[in-house]
Formats: C-alpha cells, sequence, structure tokens
C-alpha cells in the first residue's frame, strides 16, 4: 500500500471514530436528559428525616390551615400512594421530640410541594409548633407510611365515616377513586362537625360530589341546626347507618378516621397502629367485621 493510500485509510478511520464517539456522546447526552427529567421522589426512605420549607399558608376554618410545603426540587413528587401518611418532627426546648402523623391532601403525582389541612387543638403541641411557623421555616418530615395500598375497582362501594380532622385520609380516598378514568366504585362520604364552619375541605368534597354525581353521595352531619348549609343534625347513630349505607359485604369497606368518641360509637378504636382490633359500636351491631372496616 503507497503511504497515499495508508494515510486515507487512517484519516478515514479517524472520521469515522470521531463521528462514532459523537453519536454516542449524542446518545449518552439523550439519556441522561431523559433520566434527568424524570421526577425524583422526595421521601425515598421511610426512615429518613428530611427538612421541608414552609412555602404558604392559609386559613380554613376559625382553627385549620392549609400548609403547602416545598420539596428541593420543583420537579419532584412526593413518592406517596394512597392511601399513606407522613411523621412530622420538632424538638422541644427541653430537647424532646414531638412527633404526629398527618396526611396530605394533594395529589400524589404533583410536583414541587405537598398539601396539608391541619386543625390545631388547644393542647395540641405539635399544631401549635406548625401554627408558629412562618413562610421559608422547616420542619423535619418522614415517610411515606402506607395504610391502605388502594386497588383500583377494589371494591363494589366504600363508605367513608369520618369527623374533624379525620377527613383528610378519606378525602384522600376519595380524591383517588374519582380522578381514575377507569374506576367504578361507588363512593358515600358520612362527615361529622360541630358547626358549619368546621367542615374542612368543603368546597373540594362538593365539587367532587357534583362532578361525580352518578357514583359519589356527600352526607354532612352538624351537632346543631344551621339552615346554610345542607346537613343531618345530631351524631352519627346506628339507625341512620342501618337506613343510609350498605349491608356488610366482601364488596362494601368501610373506612373511619376522627376523634375517640366517633371511633367508640361507629367502628371501636384501634388497638395498635399494627392492630386494628375487633369492630364495635354501630357498625358491629349492623353486622361488620374486621374484614369489612378499616380504622385510620
Amino acid at each position: 500500500m503507497s503511504l497515499i493510500s495508508r494515510f486515507a485509510s487512517q484519516r478515514t478511520a479517524i472520521i469515522t471514530g470521531a463521528v462514532g464517539l459523537a453519536a454516542a456522546g449524542v446518545i449518552a447526552h439523550s439519556f441522561s436528559t431523559v433520566a434527568y427529567n424524570e421526577p425524583s421522589v422526595a421521601f425515598k426512605n421511610k426512615d429518613e428525616w428530611i427538612n421541608l420549607k414552609l412555602a404558604k399558608f392559609e386559613d380554613v376554618s376559625p382553627d385549620a390551615r392549609k400548609f403547602t410545603f416545598a420539596f428541593e426540587s420543583p420537579d419532584q413528587k412526593s413518592g406517596l400512594i394512597t392511601a399513606s401518611c407522613v411523621f412530622f418532627k420538632y424538638v422541644t426546648e427541653k430537647g424532646n421530640n414531638v412527633v404526629r402523623p398527618y396526611t396530605p391532601v394533594s395529589d400524589t403525582e404533583q410536583t414541587g410541594t405537598i398539601e396539608f389541612v391541619i386543625k390545631k387543638y388547644e393542647t395540641g403541641k405539635m399544631g401549635n409548633h406548625l401554627f408558629g411557623l412562618k413562610e421559608n421555616d422547616t420542619i423535619a418530615v418522614k415517610g411515606p407510611i402506607v395504610k391502605w395500598p388502594l386497588k383500583p375497582n377494589e371494591f363494589e362501594k366504600v363508605t367513608l365515616i369520618g369527623g374533624g380532622s379525620g377527613i383528610t385520609p378519606l378525602y384522600q380516598l376519595l380524591h383517588q377513586i374519582t380522578k381514575d378514568p377507569q374506576e367504578k366504585t361507588k363512593v358515600h362520604l358520612v362527615y361529622g362537625n360541630k358547626t358549619a364552619n368546621d367542615i374542612l375541605l368543603k368546597k373540594e368534597l362538593d365539587e367532587i360530589a357534583s362532578k361525580h354525581s352518578d357514583r359519589v353521595q356527600v352526607t354532612y352531619f352538624l351537632d346543631k341546626e344551621d339552615s346554610s348549609v345542607k346537613a343531618e343534625t345530631g351524631y352519627i347513630t346506628k339507625e341512620w347507618l342501618k337506613a343510609n349505607i350498605p349491608g356488610a359485604d366482601a364488596k362494601h369497606h368501610v373506612f373511619v378516621c376522627g376523634p375517640p368518641p366517633l371511633y367508640k360509637a361507629v367502628s371501636g378504636e384501634k388497638v395498635s397502629p399494627t392492630d386494628q382490633g375487633e369492630v364495635t359500636g354501630a357498625l358491629a351491631d349492623l353486622g361488620f367485621t374486621k374484614e369489612h372496616v378499616f380504622k385510620f
């Protein structure tokens, strides 16, 4: 081979190699771009505390606020599924840890932020701490703590019975069931409060009920009659439940969340976070067992 031919071959090999490297670089860049654009999750490990910054808050009732916390990146999702919650933690001046569970009300696919509706009680340490936060203050949070991994069309009928701030996990279930176009589950939310002003997420609940009127029903209960809102007066009783919700059946599931008096009257309280205990109260009298009822 002549010197000129050998030089031409070497030049061709160099050019071919350079083109190959360039192509490989383009492919690698494409893959890295795709990977980069895929949302990461904020809560990767249920045992790891991360600090979330308070982005904003707004009062939604005389003693409840909607808190919006920001993730580290605007592209991040929470990593939670329905139904699950997280733990909040802060350290007191004496060095004691105060830890409480809260269920978000934002969509699980939401990116950048996560939202909670939280009620403040006079003696509640965490609630009082949260209500004292200012924008850009931080709180330690960890999760997800999975409560009930909901499957599409898991039941034909679902009854949600709640009181006060116990609405949040029930709202999470209702939102998930109604946002999925493949879902056919019929849902009846029974929600008790002292006054009309105490009804949390009422706008959202009413919008869902209106949009999905063929399979969603919402019944409010108030301690005293109030002409400003359509509601039952008094407490959620066995007689009312018997007349208004489906009977105990494998295709019908009941979820309960609220203050201790509600649990005592309707379903009985949990024994522990890992032990649901037997069903008592009104639901037991109507033939429901732990196979039909879940207590948040």
